[in-house]
């Protein structure tokens, strides 16, 4: 019998513990995992990397191989080695200072090889990745948002808020969101594999700045509508800076907002962080989906999924016959 082909989007934190969850479910499922990442970062070592050496910022490429990096201890040992970040500030002098040395390998890969793909496919190589990471496009693109109250002096005033760290940590309400360029290219192989998935699953993660950007893309987004596939959609546990306001409800109209065509079968919430269902469920009936309560955060009361947890929550949804 095939593998079960699932595609996860997003990026940074969100899309590893949702990789990381997938392959707790491959004790009982048999998936091929493939992970299409964001390219917006403009933060931190990615952002460095970005404004000095041009390409795709390489820190949530990163995040989503070492996810998926095999157990091997060789490989185990390579995927530490890809996380360990130098120490000092970036301002101190030291150019090493504040990097990651997998955000390193893969800047130099794809100079040395010209092609992002064929970089991530070989960084997947050395981690022993049990699946495959794809840019949602092969191009960088910057986040814009138009945001009510970034200036909490003026909490009425709308303004735009420009780069993905900017907008991630906005105390104000964002009113919109934009990708420039405004048009970017899908990755060709994402396309692809959002084409022959059965599975697609968006979220966890920031949902402005990692998860709606995929709608964002023209090819990915008529690939995504016109995909065969089953799509699930994993709510957050707490709001985050850029979606203060917003309810658990308003995560999931977001998505309609942003691409009025998309259809969903089920809607994954922690059964504590929801709070009252019904408008949740409603919510998520309005995109045809049903709503699935399961507890998957971590037992010591933060904001973070257990990604043995949410493998245990997936494996029942991901294994349910049409």
């Amino acid at each position: 019998m095939a593998a079960t082909k699932v595609v996860a989007f997003g990026g940074g934190h969100g899309l590893s513990a949702s990789l990381r969850a997938l392959r707790h479910c491959t004790g009982e499922l048999d998936l091929d995992i493939t992970a299409v990442v964001t390219v917006g970062d403009d933060g931190g070592s990615s952002g460095r990397l970005r404004a000095e050496r041009g390409g795709l910022p390489p820190g949530d490429l990163r995040q989503a191989l070492v996810a998926l990096a095999g157990d091997h201890p060789a490989t185990r040992r390579s995927a530490g080695l890809f996380q360990h970040r130098f120490a000092g500030a970036s301002g101190d002098g030291d150019g090493l200072a504040g990097h990651a040395v997998g955000n390193l390998v893969l800047c130099g890969l794809m100079e040395q090889l010209g092609d992002p793909v064929a970089a991530l496919e070989h960084a997947g190589a050395m981690l022993g990745a049990v699946g495959r990471v794809l840019p949602m496009s092969p191009q960088p693109v910057d986040i814009e948002a138009r945001v009510r109250g970034a200036d909490p002096g003026r909490p009425g005033e709308v303004r735009t808020v420009r780069g993905q760290h900017q907008v991630a940590v906005t105390t104000g309400r964002v009113e919109s969101l934009r990708l420039t360029p405004d048009a970017p290219v899908a990755c060709a192989e994402a396309v692809a594999a959002v084409g022959g998935a059965d599975w697609l699953i968006f979220g966890p993660g920031s949902w402005y700045t990692s998860v709606l950007p995929h709608l964002l893309v023209p090819g990915l987004a008529a690939a995504i509508v016109a995909s065969p596939a089953r799509r699930l959609v994993t709510l957050n546990l707490a709001a985050e800076k850029e979606t203060l306001g917003l309810s658990v409800a308003d995560h999931l109209a977001a998505l309609h907002w942003y691409l009025p065509q998309l259809t969903v079968d089920f809607v994954l919430a922690d059964s504590k962080a929801v709070g009252d269902p019904e408008p949740v469920a409603r919510a998520a009936e309005s995109l045809g989906a049903r709503l699935v309560l399961a507890p998957v955060a971590v037992d010591d009361g933060s904001a973070r999924h257990d990604p043995a947890a949410l493998g245990t929550a997936l494996v029942p949804v991901l294994g349910a016959d049409r």
